[in-house]
C-alpha cells in the first residue's frame, strides 16, 4: 500500500490543533512554537506533493481510495490535480506566516481586564482550519468535500467572534458585540448556502447513485449518466449558491467586510487568502465537472454578477474610511475577475483565474499583514488619524506600497499576469464584458493610490512621530511574501505549468474550445 502523503498532509495540521490546544494555560509561548513546527511541517508535506505530483500525468494524482458509509455510497477518496496543489501549496504556505504575524493578537488583555484570550485556542483554531481546507482541495468524494467545506466555518466562527482585533473605536463592550454580530453574520451566510448545497449533493446521489466526483463524471461524459436538463440545472444552482456565499460574489457579500474588518490581520489573512478560495476552486472541480450544460446555461447571468462585483468592490473600496474594510471591498473586486475567469469558458480566462487565486493569496496576505502591523502601532484602522508613516517608518512604508502596487496588478508583479490573461480570456469570448470589467483597474489604481497617499505620506502626524519600523519577525513575514510578488511577476511559468493541463482538462468537461481569431473581420 502506497504512502497516504495526502492524508497525512491533511492530518498533521489536525493533530497539531489538539496537540496544541492542550498545552498548559501557563506555557503559552510553547504553544506558538509548537503551531509554528506543526505548520512548517505541513509545508513540508505540500513540498513533497507538489514534487511527486506529474502536470503530464493522470488528471487527480495520488489518490487514496477507501470504503467509509458503504450503506450509502460514500467512500474517503482523495486526490489532487494541477489546481488542487497549487491551492494546497497556497494554503501551506500562508499559514506559517499567519502564524507569526498572529504571533502576540490572543496574548492576554491588560492587567485588570475582565477577559482573557487563550492563546493555545486561537493557533489551535488556525491549525484546524488549515487542515479543513486542505482536506477540502484534496477530496474527490462529494460528500466528503461537504463536510469539511461546511466544518471549517465552526473554527472560524470562534476565530472572529472570540479573537477581534484590539484597535476598535468603540470600548470594549461595543467592540464585543460588534464582532459578536460578525461573526455571526459570517456563520448564518455560509450556514445558508450550505443547506442549499446539501440538498443538492442528496439531489445528486439521487441521480447517480454514488458521490465519487470522477465516477460521476465520467458517467457523464460517456453518456450512461443522463441528467434532465431542468435537474442539471438546479443541481447547478444548488452548488453554485453555496459557492458563491463562499467566494464571495455580490450579491452574497455581505458579510466579508464584517468578519474581515473585525477579525485580527492574520484571521483576515485566513479568510479572504485561504478559506475564500475554496468557493471559487469548487466552482472549477465541481459545478463545471458535474454540471457542464448547466455551466453554460447560466454563464451569461455569472458573468454579469461577475463584473458587477469587479465593479461594485471597487467603488466601495474607494470610499472606505476604514483601513481592513477598503481591503476587504478590494477583495471582493478581485473574486469578481477570478469567479469571471472561470466562466470565460477559455483556457486563458481559466488558466488566469487559477493564477489569480494563487497570487491574490499573496498579494493580499502582504497588504493586509503590513496593515496589520500599521495598525497595531497607532491602534486604529481609521484611514484619518495616519500621514506621514514613510518619513519615520520607510520600510513599513515600503513593503505597504509593494503590496498595494500588487493589489492594482501592476505590471512586473504577481497578480498583472493573471489578470491579464483572465480579461485576454474574456474578451475573446464576451467582449462587452471584458471592456466592462477594465474599468476595475482604474478604479483599483484609485483607492490603491489614495489609501497610501493618506497613510504613508504628508506631514508626519503627532500620533506617529515615534512609530517604529518592522521588527525582525515582521520582516520574516512579509519578505518572502514581496519576493514571492517579484518572482512571479517576472516568472509566473511554474504555476502556468502546474496548472494549464488541469485547465485543458476542464475545458474538455464543458465540451469548450478557444476562439479562434477572426482577422479579416479585424482587418
Amino acid at each position: 500500500m502506497s504512502f497516504p502523503l495526502l492524508t497525512v498532509t491533511a492530518a498533521l495540521p489536525a493533530v497539531g490543533a489538539v496537540a496544541t490546544a492542550a498545552v498548559p494555560a501557563a506555557r503559552r509561548t510553547a504553544a506558538k512554537w509548537l503551531a509554528l513546527a506543526v505548520s512548517l511541517a505541513t509545508l513540508g508535506l505540500a513540498v513533497a506533493v507538489l514534487v511527486r505530483f506529474d502536470p503530464d500525468g493522470d488528471r487527480y494524482q495520488l489518490t487514496e481510495s477507501h470504503s467509509w458509509i458503504s450503506d450509502f455510497g460514500v467512500r474517503y477518496e482523495l486526490g489532487v490535480d494541477g489546481i488542487g496543489v497549487a491551492l494546497l501549496a497556497l494554503t501551506a504556505l500562508l499559514i506559517p506566516f499567519i502564524v507569526l504575524a498572529g504571533w502576540h493578537d490572543a496574548d492576554p488583555l491588560e492587567t485588570g481586564s475582565s477577559r482573557w484570550r487563550p492563546t493555545q485556542g486561537f493557533f489551535a483554531l488556525i491549525l484546524a482550519v488549515e487542515a479543513m481546507v486542505i482536506l477540502s482541495f484534496e477530496a474527490t468524494d462529494v460528500f466528503l468535500f461537504y463536510i469539511f467545506f461546511e466544518a471549517m466555518l465552526i473554527p472560524l466562527y470562534f476565530l472572529i467572534g472570540g479573537f477581534g482585533d484590539r484597535a476598535h473605536q468603540g470600548g470594549e463592550e461595543t467592540a464585543s458585540t460588534q464582532r459578536s454580530y460578525a461573526a455571526v453574520k459570517f456563520l448564518l451566510y455560509n450556514l445558508a448556502g450550505g443547506l442549499i448545497m446539501l440538498a443538492a449533493v442528496i439531489g445528486l446521489y439521487t441521480v447517480a447513485g454514488n458521490f465519487s466526483l470522477q465516477e460521476i463524471a465520467q458517467a457523464r461524459a460517456d453518456g450512461s449518466l443522463h441528467m434532465a436538463t431542468s435537474t442539471e440545472r438546479w443541481l447547478f444552482l444548488g452548488f453554485f449558491f453555496a459557492f458563491a456565499v463562499k467566494a464571495p460574489l455580490w450579491p452574497l457579500h455581505t458579510w466579508l467586510p464584517n468578519a474581515m474588518g473585525e477579525s485580527t490581520a492574520p484571521v483576515a489573512v485566513l479568510i479572504t487568502a485561504v478559506v475564500d478560495k475554496v468557493g471559487t476552486f469548487a466552482m472549477l472541480r465541481f459545478c463545471l465537472q458535474l454540471f457542464p450544460e448547466a455551466s453554460k446555461w447560466a454563464t451569461p447571468v455569472i458573468l454579469v454578477l461577475a463584473v458587477i462585483s469587479i465593479l461594485y468592490g471597487a467603488l466601495l473600496a474607494v470610499g472606505q474610511r476604514d483601513i481592513k474594510r477598503l481591503i476587504a471591498y478590494a477583495s471582493i473586486s478581485h473574486f469578481g475577475f477570478i469567479i469571471m475567469g472561470i466562466f470565460a469558458m477559455t483556457s486563458q480566462g481559466q488558466s488566469g483565474a487559477t493564477l489569480y487565486m494563487v497570487n491574490h493569496g499573496i498579494s493580499t496576505a502582504a497588504l493586509l499583514l503590513v496593515a496589520g502591523f500599521l495598525i497595531s502601532r497607532r491602534g486604529s484602522r481609521l484611514i484619518a488619524d495616519y500621514g506621514g508613516v514613510q518619513k519615520v517608518a520607510p520600510v513599513l512604508a515600503g513593503t505597504f506600497l509593494v503590496g498595494g502596487l500588487a493589489t492594482l496588478s501592476l505590471p512586473g508583479l504577481a497578480p498583472f499576469v493573471s489578470e491579464f490573461l483572465v480579461l485576454v480570456g474574456t474578451f475573446t469570448r464576451h467582449p462587452v464584458i471584458g471592456i466592462v470589467a477594465t474599468v476595475g483597474i482604474v478604479l483599483a489604481a484609485l483607492y490603491t493610490l489614495v489609501l497610501y497617499q493618506r497613510t504613508m505620506t504628508g506631514p508626519v502626524k503627532a500620533e506617529v512621530a515615534a512609530m517604529p519600523d518592522l521588527r525582525v519577525r515582521e520582516l520574516v513575514v512579509v519578505a518572502p511574501l514581496i519576493a514571492l510578488l517579484l518572482f512571479l511577476g517576472v516568472y509566473p511559468k511554474p504555476v502556468a505549468d502546474l496548472v494549464n493541463p488541469a485547465v485543458e482538462h476542464t475545458m474538455s468537461d464543458v465540451h469548450k474550445t478557444d476562439p479562434k481569431p477572426d482577422v479579416e473581420a479585424a482587418r
